[in-house]
């Protein structure tokens, strides 16, 4: 049974480098979080998460709305175990297919097809499990022979296709996502919004962060 329980999870980000001694004016970080500093005013640090509470169970589906800077990102990260959180505790059973920017978890000196090895691996399935899985992929992700070449000579876009293939093959019964997801030319959107109504039913949990309310719904 995948779950997901966050406990007075706060997450704070220090502005390293900036001093100590440099004015911030009032309201200057609003849209971003509060900014807190240290009893001596020695350290200070944005405020992206806050005391979150709350618990998700299979068959739950979570849309997060709110402004840039809100905290949507954030939250999605700590769920994921990307980011660990400044208090609270962070609960999370069942295996995480997190769908974010296109460069998060990817080794961009590493082939296509090894990246694939990477991304399985830590989305925790053996190697002979993404060995049977890869052929797949590569017929879903529209790459060919770039496969064979180190993700650096990629285009955005072509990333982004090989990292919502794997994020999709595997089954997850936990699902994370960042909307954008809405990058991609016309003929990839196509099937991977067929591939997304098949993983989102299969899918334990869902979790999606957007501005889009049609996306949303």
């Amino acid at each position: 049974m995948a779950s997901i329980t966050l406990k007075n999870v706060s997450m704070a980000y220090p502005l390293l480098g900036s001093g100590v001694r440099r004015k911030v004016t009032r309201g200057q970080l609003e849209s971003a979080g509060a900014l807190i500093k240290d009893a001596e005013s020695r350290s200070r640090s944005v405020q992206a998460l806050r005391n979150i509470t709350l618990t998700l169970k299979d068959g739950d589906r979570l849309g997060l709305v709110g402004r840039n800077g809100s905290g949507k990102s954030t939250l999605l990260r700590v769920m994921a175990g990307i980011y660990e959180p400044s208090d609270g505790v962070v609960d999370v059973q069942g295996n995480i297919a997190s769908l974010f920017q296109v460069g998060l978890g990817i080794n961009m000196e590493s082939t296509g097809y090894r990246n694939i090895e990477l991304l399985g691996l830590v989305a925790g399935y053996s190697l002979e499990e993404i060995e049977a899985l890869k052929p797949e992929i590569a017929e879903f992700s529209g790459l060919g022979d770039y496969l064979n070449l180190p993700l650096r000579t990629y285009s955005n876009g072509m990333a982004m296709r090989l990292k919502f293939a794997c994020g999709t093959a595997f089954s997850p019964e936990i699902l994370l996502l960042d909307e954008w997801l809405a990058a991609g030319d016309p003929e990839f959107k196509k099937k991977a919004r067929a591939r997304m109504r098949s993983i989102v039913d299969k899918a334990g949990i869902l979790v999606v962060a957007s501005h889009g309310k049609r996306l949303i719904r």
